[in-house]
């Protein structure tokens, strides 16, 4: 962590404070974000529920149950993980005014919304690429919004990148 994360902050967010609009639409990505990933992974999962009731053979929702138990449990590992550790958040421990309104505290690092949005991505992925590639770039940006709203440090979003990546990739053996 920077030895002056408040200053190293300001100086990231002062483009978006001088144009208030720009405050605004980081906080509509933010959430957008959030919506096109947890849609985006209702209808995966539909879509794999259809194609294996169609075919008429309970073995064909095979893909379905990986892409369900795969990125479940790597949830439920990353939230004990991160309760573990309960890591403060940015605006707990330095003086700044994050772009994203946040109450919540501790359980930072990994950031569990980059780990879901990448694990989602990286299922999309493991049945379209194009989907996928598309929304790993949706979870980069998401990344990206998050540090610089204020609600997560550099490395929380890294390790959430990390191990989304990690437990996405068990989809591909």
């Amino acid at each position: 962590m920077a030895r002056d994360y408040a200053g190293f902050y300001q100086r990231l967010s002062a483009p978006l404070r001088r144009h208030p609009r720009w405050v605004t639409v980081l906080r509509f990505a933010n959430r957008a974000i959030e919506v096109i990933m947890y849609s985006a992974y209702l209808l995966m999962l539909a879509g794999l529920a259809w194609r294996g009731l169609r075919l008429g053979q309970f073995g064909d929702l095979a893909p379905l149950w990986r892409v369900v138990l795969i990125p479940g449990a790597g949830f439920v590992l990353l939230s004990l993980v991160r309760q573990r550790l309960n890591t403060p958040r940015p605006y707990e421990q330095w003086p700044i005014d994050p772009l994203i309104s946040r109450e919540k505290t501790g359980d930072s690092f990994p950031s569990r919304h980059v780990f879901s949005a990448t694990v989602i991505a990286m299922a999309a992925l493991w049945l379209d690429w194009r989907w996928g590639l598309f929304l790993l770039m949706l979870a980069l940006l998401l990344a990206v919004i998050r540090v610089v709203g204020g609600v997560h440090y550099p490395r929380d979003v890294a390790a959430g990148l990390v191990c989304g990546l990690v437990v996405g990739g068990l989809l591909f053996l």
